[in-house]
């Protein structure tokens, strides 16, 4: 069921962001009355699973759920129909309107993905408003179990006060910026210190078994008590909170292993919290010292709230609010993932490791359908696509933007000769990119 899930919402995400984008190249090509031969939802690789010929136009669905496309008559792309291109100009076709309509029609995919972006951004902070933790209330530091982390002096109970030098507020924004941070400036009893990342920080963190960074201290929630457990008959339910072992008070799950380490084969009493109520009961400690209870290991909002572990802030916006917060998201998004692109081409950061194909955006999705999540991982992918669309390299959207502003700036149109080997270069780089970032996936799998 968990992967029916995690499935369906990667195909939706996947079709909503490829239909919308290359219609970001119809409308305006419609427009320019210039014909469209094709419309197509993913690759028809030799046979459609669907298609239906309406006016000049096939509107189909592939089988192969690498992408989709628009087949403009009288343009060089990755169908490298020569022998169009060797009959005449027509009125209709691509290579006869003017550049600045030509222009139009190529950036129309990527306009849609960042309106889109930007639009749902919006819409979200409208409908769901935002929810994060004020640092300030962390009082006890963060978990830290990453070895990098570790290995760069950072210990369990730091707090982080700035990364690259900005003054962090809240929790969110500290895990976006720790993905660009140079400096993390940390504070231990009393004593701030700063930690300098790695030059390949990056690239040890996308091929370590723990990819995650500073995480937030959570109580020891029960989740289950399995029936192979010595404790299986001990009155412990879902959601109980275990605060104290032998009247030894303990908030966090990470403070329970030493305590359980010295009472290994014993039986120990705990104190526990159910809702308003508190008693206590025995549990046994096995000679490897656990209780063998299953627990939570992120806790509810809600329950770190009551508890006063730490201050939930929660934000509604009104809508002309929700315009102004959703802009600044996706501004905050788009910068955040140049710069991301910028890392990740220079071979020093390691970045190019964390590179991941289809399997590593499926792995964004979750495992419960969550449509606050499928929207918030919709509206960055559809930056992703937008932005590498805009790279210029030949066969993507920026190639053809890149000859056609060279030909408003000199004068000069490339010949179709040109085009055509610029075309088959940037379908060679398209592969090999393609495959470089589905085999680090493959890597992963088998290696890690």
């Amino acid at each position: 069921m968990e992967f029916l899930i995690k499935i369906s919402q990667f195909l939706l995400s996947l079709s909503l962001l490829i239909v919308l984008h290359e219609l970001g190249h119809f409308i305006p090509a419609k427009l320019f009355k210039t014909r469209v031969e094709k419309f197509y939802l993913f690759f028809d690789v030799k046979f459609s699973l669907f298609k239906k010929k309406i006016g000049d136009t096939v509107y189909g669905i592939g089988w192969l759920p690498l992408g989709g496309y628009v087949k403009i008559s009288g343009m060089i792309d990755e169908s490298m129909d020569k022998e169009q291109m060797a009959l005449p100009p027509q009125p209709w076709e691509f290579r006869s309107k003017p550049a600045w309509q030509r222009l139009i029609i190529m950036l129309g995919g990527v306009t849609v993905n960042f309106v889109l972006a930007a639009l749902i951004y919006m819409v979200m902070a409208f409908a769901y408003g935002e929810t994060d933790i004020d640092t300030a209330s962390i009082k006890d530091g963060y978990l830290i179990t990453n070895p990098i982390l570790e290995n760069m002096g950072a210990q369990t109970g730091d707090n982080v006060l700035a990364i690259n030098g900005d003054t962090v507020t809240g929790y969110s924004d500290m895990r976006s910026k720790l993905i660009e941070a140079k400096t993390i400036l940390i504070e231990r009893d009393g004593v701030q210190k700063t930690l300098t990342t790695p030059v390949d920080f990056l690239g040890q963190l996308s091929t370590g078994e723990d990819r995650t960074l500073f995480e937030l201290r959570m109580p020891f929630v029960v989740a289950q008590v399995p029936d192979s457990s010595a404790n299986k008959n001990v009155d412990l339910k879902a959601g109980d909170i275990i605060t104290a072992v032998n009247n030894t008070k303990l908030k966090y799950f990470d403070e329970f292993h030493s305590v359980l380490e010295s009472s290994k084969g014993k039986t120990v009493k705990v104190d526990v919290l159910r809702g308003k109520e508190e008693f206590s009961r025995e549990l046994k400690v096995s000679e490897d010292g656990k209780f063998g209870i299953a627990y939570y290991p992120q806790a509810s909002a809600a329950t770190l709230n009551a508890l006063g572990y730490y201050d939930i802030v929660t934000k509604t916006y009104g809508l002309g609010e929700s315009i102004g917060v959703g802009a600044v998201k996706f501004k905050e998004q788009i910068v955040g993932y140049w710069a991301q692109l910028g890392l990740m081409i220079k071979p020093s950061t390691g970045a190019y490791k964390g590179v991941g194909g289809f399997k590593a955006i499926f792995d964004v999705f979750p495992s419960t359908w969550s449509w606050e999540a499928f929207w918030g991982i919709t509206a960055f992918l559809s930056i992703m696509l937008g932005v590498l669309n805009l790279l210029p390299i030949p066969a993507l959207d920026g190639g053809h933007v890149m000859f056609l502003l060279y030909e408003m700036i000199s004068g000069r149109k490339p010949s179709d000769k040109f085009l055509e080997y610029a075309q088959m270069v940037g379908f060679f780089i398209l592969i090999a990119l393609v495959l470089f970032a589905n085999g680090n996936d493959i890597f992963k799998a088998v290696f890690k």
